[in-house]
């Protein structure tokens, strides 16, 4: 477990002489390589390409390992907010987690910056006026990726789904695309978070005879299932194996030659233009790996933050918030970028697929970039949201 970078205290946050920011992530666990280490660096360069003071006070991060366990992201949080003096929380890993925070942070209308929960109930039926989803949802991630499978005649689906609102989420979005398109499912199985042993679930889905085996889980799960379905031959026998979301590093851990061919949708990919490479080449230079969605949302998020705190010339929790949706939103992961009433940033999203090993020039030349989604088209409409602050108005 991380505790603070740097120790805070103080009664009252207008009182205190640093201005202190939290990234709550997962350090130690399944979800480790998709937030963790890398999203506290991100948001340490972000404090740095700001200048590393606003409102002429220093800022300071405080870290935290959530475990993947909402009970003890919550008491962190509580701790935060109530004796640490924290202005704002970002990354949230794991949508158990996202939702555990929203609520706490809700009642007590605090600034939740969430980069790294996947779940669209974030900016739905947990939404707050005082929070964002930066990073990608459910939506936009299923949605993208089930039209591509769909386009590809995979109109027959069995999913193998993490049993926990990410999970369940994924699957009814994806689903909505399949039925859209005259698709079918033939049946599904769901599988615990963490499972070390997917062979019976992968059994399941070859005999279906599915043209698509789609992945609804993600982190070390999603590795370990294609990992096995490939053992079990699901692809030499013409099935299609299809995850709603990885990441860089899974694809990195799994090697080219497993998942070679796989399309999947991210909101950030490093090598897609001379912005993102310039500043994935910074930080590589501090992680030794490439960032991903979760980790490059968290410095977009941080900056922002930043800047319109600075705009508005204090912490005050709705003028930062109405600031947030005022400037301008454009840099190396957010592109098209609009951040919504309901906390929703809308922005482009990208179809990616899987290079072949002997398309590869180095260790992380993994993907390349096929589509760019326009965010409007990825993410749901705001006329759709189940927000319910914004009905109260």
């Amino acid at each position: 477990m991380v505790g603070a970078l740097l120790a805070v205290s103080g009664p009252v946050l207008a009182q205190n002489d640093t201005v202190n920011i939290g990234v709550i992530t997962d350090l130690s666990g399944l979800y480790s390589q998709l937030g963790g280490k890398g999203s506290i660096i991100a948001a340490q360069m972000a404090v740095e390409d700001f200048g590393g003071k606003v409102l002429g006070k220093p800022i300071k991060l405080l870290t935290f390992d959530h475990l993947n366990k909402p009970d003890v992201a919550a008491t962190k949080i509580r701790e935060w907010v109530d004796r640490d003096n924290v202005s704002m929380v970002t990354d949230v890993l794991s949508s158990a987690v996202g939702i555990a925070a929203q609520k706490l942070l809700a009642d007590k209308n605090f600034i939740i910056m969430n980069t790294g929960s996947a779940t669209s109930a974030i900016t739905n039926k947990e939404c707050s006026p005082y929070s964002t989803h930066w990073s990608y949802d459910t939506q936009a991630v299923a949605a993208s990726t089930a039209t591509a499978i769909v386009q590809e005649k995979g109109r027959t689906w069995f999913f193998i789904t993490a049993d926990y609102a990410f999970g369940h989420t994924m699957q009814a979005e994806a689903t909505k695309v399949l039925l859209a398109n005259g698709g079918k499912v033939v049946g599904s199985v769901r599988h615990p978070l963490g499972a070390s042993d997917f062979s019976s679930f992968v059994i399941q889905a070859q005999t279906s005879g599915a043209n698509a085996v789609v992945l609804a889980n993600t982190g070390g799960d999603v590795s370990n299932t294609i990992r096995q379905a490939k053992e079990f031959g699901l692809i030499q026998k013409g099935q299609q194996i299809a995850p709603l979301l990885i990441f860089d590093s899974d694809i990195k851990a799994l090697g080219l030659d497993a998942a070679q061919g796989l399309k999947y949708t991210t909101g950030f990919y490093w090598d897609f233009d001379d912005k993102t490479r310039a500043w994935s080449k910074r930080f590589f230079e501090r992680s030794k790996f490439q960032a991903n969605m979760v980790q490059a949302a968290t410095y977009s998020a941080t900056l922002h933050y930043l800047k319109a705190v600075q705009a508005v010339g204090s912490l005050d929790r709705d003028k930062v918030m109405a600031k947030l949706r005022e400037i301008p939103i454009d840099d190396m992961f957010a592109r098209n970028a609009k951040l919504r009433p309901d906390g929703l940033l809308v922005h482009d999203m990208y179809l990616a697929e899987v290079k072949k090993p002997s398309e590869s020039k180095g260790e992380w030349d993994i993907a390349k970039v096929i589509r760019v989604i326009p965010g409007e088209k990825a993410f749901a409409p705001l006329s759709e949201s189940e927000c319910p602050y914004l009905k109260s108005k």
